[in-house]
């Protein structure tokens, strides 16, 4: 292939300098006819917008700007803690959720599922119960932990805690006199309670 061909030669296009001057828009510093080449941003709620100046007054107008002009201090921070996150809504750790909201009740803790979509209910527009009673089936190692707490699988977790302190509190050294007896069962208790908290049944 030969780079000095005629062909080439017609294909090439020389940008025109002159042109393209004239193409560039005016900026829009009032009383400026320079070009306007340079972006500047339009402001808090314009995000995307810009207005176009020549770079003297570019420079002006960044040295003058202020996005957070008309906030409080208060708005401010609560805009730099949202910036965080990008700002979109963010949920505790630990928390369900169901199309981005649970309901929590003032004290923190769980209240009633938000189910906008009503995905949830049943055939007869109540809630599915069943569907949030069932639970996976449990490992041999938690049944185990389950009968050293004297339950059944069935157990619920304020079920577990009760059954728990209940049996500490009787088979605890202090109340039985230091028989080692007691001692070997508030061992194998506490192993069972730890294990099952370890596995989120607690």
């Amino acid at each position: 292939m030969k780079l000095d061909s005629k062909y080439f030669d017609s294909v090439r296009v020389k940008p025109d300098r002159a042109s393209t001057a004239r193409e560039a828009p005016i900026c829009q510093w009032r009383g400026c006819a320079a070009a306007g080449q340079h972006r500047a941003p339009k402001g808090r709620g314009r995000e995307g917008q810009y207005y176009l100046l020549c770079l003297e007054h570019v420079r002006e107008f960044n040295a003058s700007y202020n996005y957070f002009e008309g906030m409080s201090n208060a708005d401010v921070e609560a805009y730099q803690k949202d910036s965080v996150t990008g700002h979109r809504p963010t949920w505790r750790v630990g928390a369900h959720w169901t199309h981005g909201t649970y309901g929590l009740s003032p004290d923190g803790r769980s209240g009633r599922l938000n189910d906008p979509h009503r995905i949830f209910l049943g055939r007869n527009g109540e809630p599915d119960r069943s569907a949030s009673a069932r639970r996976r089936a449990l490992k041999p190692l938690e049944l185990k932990s389950l009968e050293a707490l004297n339950l059944t699988a069935a157990a619920g977790r304020s079920e577990i805690k009760s059954r728990f302190h209940e049996l500490v509190k009787r088979h605890h050294p202090d109340a039985n006199g230091g028989d080692n007896r007691s001692e070997d069962k508030l061992r194998e208790i506490i192993q069972a309670y730890n294990y099952l908290k370890q596995a989120g049944l607690v």
